[in-house]
């Protein structure tokens, strides 16, 4: 199975270089803690090396849906309204 990872804004592009930018916005980010996924090419590990700074890159297997392992929001904390 192909690996794939999961990578998070966790800082502002507000004061980067317009290449900076750039390379953020094509990985598919435009907000802080948003995720995406990308198979893990070379191409992306060099957009990654690029700008390491703001972001946070985990692995996970291609074949796994994005949330898998995590529990559904009803499932979390199932409140009953009163």
């Amino acid at each position: 199975m192909a690996k794939a990872l999961k990578v998070t804004l966790v800082q502002s592009i507000i004061g980067m270089s317009p290449t900076q930018e750039a390379t953020v916005k094509a990985l598919g980010l435009r907000h802080i803690r948003q995720t995406v996924e990308h198979d893990d090419t070379p191409t992306i590990r060099g957009m990654i090396a690029a700008v390491p700074f703001c972001l946070k890159v985990e692995t996970a297997s291609a074949g796994e849906p994005s949330g898998a392992g995590k529990p559904t929001r009803a499932a979390a904390g199932s409140r009953s309204k009163k």
